[in-house]
């Protein structure tokens, strides 16, 4: 969402030609949206972010949990790094749930307030199986050697209260271990 200024005719004539011909411009209620969106982002990072944190912390010595990878954990290799550079660690982590592939769709498939989805962000809290969703057409070789396995989830901590993510979360891996 911006705007495009021209002082040359011609090249004015092919941008807006692009724009018409590719819809990629965004319409007045687009722009609208975009606006109001920005009056709430602040607190929507921080409470996801707060979300996420507090939910790592949760994971990150639980019998159902092989490892956790979250850069506001201590024990995150770059958790350092992430201290200085960031205000917050952010609002996603990946985890791997002991067991495989069957017991990573059986958390997910337990899930109810985190939704599983390809695409991750937004308000709502998310989940995938990177192995079985974006990265599946990794060769499995290759997804071995960078560490993307079948019982890794990835979590996109949304707004929701923190108790109900915290007792999906629970209850799900519960289910998951049956």
């Amino acid at each position: 969402m911006g705007a495009l200024v021209f002082n040359n005719e011609e090249f004015h004539k092919k941008v807006f030609f692009a724009a018409c011909s590719l819809g990629a411009n965004p319409s007045p209620f687009d722009c609208y949206l975009a606006l109001r969106g920005l009056k709430t982002l602040e607190i929507r990072v921080r409470t996801a972010t707060r979300n996420a944190y507090h939910l790592a912390h949760y994971l990150e010595n639980h019998p159902h949990v092989e490892s956790i990878i979250y850069p506001g954990l201590k024990s995150n290799k770059y958790h350092e790094v992430a201290k200085k550079q960031m205000r917050g660690f952010g609002d996603m982590f990946s985890f791997r749930i002991k067991g495989g592939r069957e017991q990573a769709s059986k958390f997910l498939k337990n899930c109810k307030v985190f939704t599983l989805a390809e695409s991750l962000g937004g308000v709502e809290s998310l989940a995938q199986v990177p192995a079985l969703m974006t990265h599946a057409n990794v060769p499995a070789e290759v997804r071995d050697k960078l560490g993307i396995t079948e019982n890794l989830l990835r979590m996109s901590v949304g707004i929701e209260d923190l108790d109900d993510l915290i007792n999906d979360v629970e209850e799900s891996l519960q289910v998951s271990q049956k």
